[in-house]
C-alpha cells in the first residue's frame, strides 16, 4: 500500500539550531581520542568495502550475502547514497508512480522505504556502520551517457505536482554536475528560496530520518562530492540536526566536497566549522598517489589539531583498468596510508572505480584487523621522523614512541627505524597485506636504530611492540 504524506508533516522553512540532547551511546567521536569513533563507549575503527554505493536498493537475496562477506572479512562500515537511478533494473524511486506513468511526489513508494529499513536493520544486526549521503548530484543529470534526469520523478515532465515554470527546472541538464547548474540544488531560503520544490525535499529528508533516527549506527553526509553552494550544505546540515534534536537524538554530520586538493578553499567550509560539521570526509584525497596522498591527509590533520574530529575516507579509489588510471595497488596503498596516518574510517570504493569487497579488499581488511589486534590504531600517531634511509613512498610509520611501531611497506624496501626510546626488547610480527595472514615473527633489541627489511615485494606491515 502506498501512503499519503500527511499534510501536517513537519516542514521547516527557516530555523535556528536548537540545543541538542545529552550524547547518546551510539556512534560518536571517542571522548578519549576524538580522531576516532566510539560505539557504546568503546573505540571502534571503521573498515569496509562494498560492491555498490547504494546497497539499500539491493534485493534481499543480494544484500545479505554482501553484508555477510564484509562481516567475515572483519569489515564494519558501508557507504549508502540515497541514490535512485534508472541504470539498474532493480532500483526504485521513493515516490508512487500512477497509472498514467507519472509520479505523485505527495505519495510514497513503500518498496523504496522497505528496502531502506531492511538495510538499516541488517547492518545494525551485524554491527556494520552506515555513512548515508542524502543527495547525489549524478541522479539529477543527463551527463555521462545517461538519462537520469529524464527518468527522475523530480523532473516536471514526470510528475503531477508542478510544471517546468513552477519549479524553475530545465528540461535537460547535459553538463557534468560539477558545473553546478542543476536548479535542484538551489532551493534553500538563502539561495533561490524555491518553496515549490523545497517543501518536497524537506518531506523526503524527514521521511529518511523517520527511519534512520531509530538506529544508533548511522553517520550522515549531505552530498556526494559536491561543488554546490555553501548555503545548500549548511541548510541541510542544520535541518537534519534540528530534526534529530527534536526527537532527542544527537547525530553526526559532514559534507563531501569535490576538490581533489584538500588545501582548496572549499574544504574550509567543513574544516573551519566544527560547530556544524562533526567530522570530515576526505575521500577525494584518494585521487592522489604516493607521498602526496600521505602529506595531503596530514595537512588536514594539522588544520584540525586544535579541535580533533574523525576523518573518514568513504571512497578509496583504485582498480586496475578503471577510467581514472589507478590500479589495484593504488587502492591498497591508499587504504594503508590512511590507516597509519590516522583515518577513523576507510572503505574501498565500488567497482570499477575501486576494489569493492573483492578478494584483495578482503585480505586488506583482514590484515588491518590483525594489526589492530597487536597495536590499537588509536594508540599511535604518524611519526615519519622515526624513519631514515627511506626513499619516497618506500615506507610509512605510526608510533607510540617507546611502546609500539607500525611500519607499512608498499612494495618491499629497507629502512632504519629509530627505536632509541625503547628500553628492553621488542616483538616484531610481520603481516602480509596481500594475503591477510601473519608472516614471521622475531625478537629484537630496542634502544637503537633498527634495520627493517620487508620480506618481499608484496604489501607488508611490521607490527613492533615493546615486551
Amino acid at each position: 500500500m502506498n501512503r499519503l504524506i500527511p499534510a501536517a508533516s513537519v516542514i521547516l522553512m527557516q530555523f535556528a539550531m536548537i540545543d541538542v540532547p545529552a550524547v547518546d551511546s551510539g556512534i560518536q567521536p571517542w571522548n578519549e581520542n576524538a580522531w576516532y569513533w566510539s560505539y557504546r563507549g568503546k573505540p571502534v575503527l571503521l573498515l569496509g568495502g562494498s560492491d555498490d554505493d547504494n546497497l539499500f536498493q539491493w534485493p534481499e537475496q543480494q544484500l545479505i550475502p554482501q553484508l555477510d562477506r564484509l562481516t567475515a572479512a572483519g569489515g564494519n562500515v558501508i557507504r549508502n547514497t540515497m541514490s535512485d537511478r534508472n541504470d539498474k533494473d532493480f532500483e526504485v524511486y521513493a515516490f508512487q508512480q500512477l497509472k498514467n506513468g507519472k509520479y505523485d511526489l505527495n505519495r510514497w513508494n513503500d518498496e523504496y522505504w522497505t528496502r531502506f529499513e531492511r538495510m538499516l536493520a541488517e547492518t545494525a544486526k551485524r554491527k556494520i556502520f552506515v555513512q548515508i549521503e542524502i543527495w547525489d548530484r549524478f541522479d539529477y543529470t543527463d551527463n555521462r551517457d545517461s538519462d537520469h534526469w529524464q527518468a527522475h520523478p523530480y523532473n516536471p515532465g514526470n510528475n503531477v505536482n508542478y510544471s517546468h515554470e513552477q519549479s524553475g527546472f530545465a528540461k535537460r541538464y547535459p553538463d557534468h554536475p560539477g558545473a553546478n547548474k542543476q536548479a535542484f540544488f538551489f532551493t534553500t531560503p538563502k539561495q533561490r528560496n524555491n518553496q515549490v520544490v523545497l517543501t518536497i525535499q524537506q518531506r523526503y529528508v524527514n521521511k529518511l530520518l523517520d527511519h534512520s533516527l531509530q538506529y544508533d549506527h548511522v553517520l550522515y553526509c549531505i552530498d556526494n562530492e559536491t561543488n554546490g553552494d555553501e548555503e545548500w550544505s549548511r541548510y541541510w546540515a542544520e535541518f537534519v540536526k534540528h530534526r534529530a534534536a527534536k526527537d532527542e537524538h544527537k547525530i553526526y554530520v559532514t559534507e563531501m566536497w569535490d576538490d581533489w586538493n584538500l588545501a582548496a578553499d572549499r574544504h574550509k567550509r567543513t574544516f573551519d566549522h566544527p560547530e556544524l560539521y562533526d567530522y570530515v570526509d576526505v575521500s577525494q584525497n584518494n585521487h592522489n598517489k604516493g607521498q602526496k596522498h600521505w602529506d595531503n591527509f596530514l595537512h588536514v590533520r594539522n588544520i584540525l589539531a586544535g579541535q580533533p574530529r574523525p576523518m573518514n575516507t568513504t571512497k578509496t579509489y583504485g582498480a586496475t583498468g578503471n577510467k581514472f588510471g589507478h590500479n589495484d595497488q593504488d587502492a591498497i596503498e591508499r587504504f594503508w596510508r590512511h590507516l597509519l596516518a590516522g583515518a577513523a574510517s576507510m572503505r574501498f570504493h565500488r567497482p570499477d572505480s575501486g576494489l569493492g569487497i573483492n578478494n584483495k579488499a578482503v585480505a586488506c581488511i583482514k590484515a588491518a584487523r590483525k594489526l589492530e589486534s597487536l597495536i590499537p590504531l588509536w594508540s599511535v600517531q604518524p611519526a615519519m621522523d622515526l624513519l631514515s634511509k627511506r626513499d619516497t613512498n618506500e615506507a610509512y610509520v605510526a608510533a607510540n614512541k617507546g611502546l609500539a611501531y607500525a611500519v607499512y611497506f608498499p612494495s618491499g624496501g629497507e629502512v632504519q627505524l629509530n627505536a632509541t626510546d625503547v628500553k628492553g626488547s621488542l616483538k616484531l610480527r610481520w603481516i602480509n597485506i596481500d594475503t591477510g595472514e601473519f608472516g614471521d615473527d622475531d625478537s629484537i633489541e630496542g634502544g637503537r636504530q633498527i634495520t627493517l627489511t620487508s620480506p618481499s615485494k608484496a604489501n607488508w606491515c611490521a607490527a613492533i611492540v615493546a615486551q
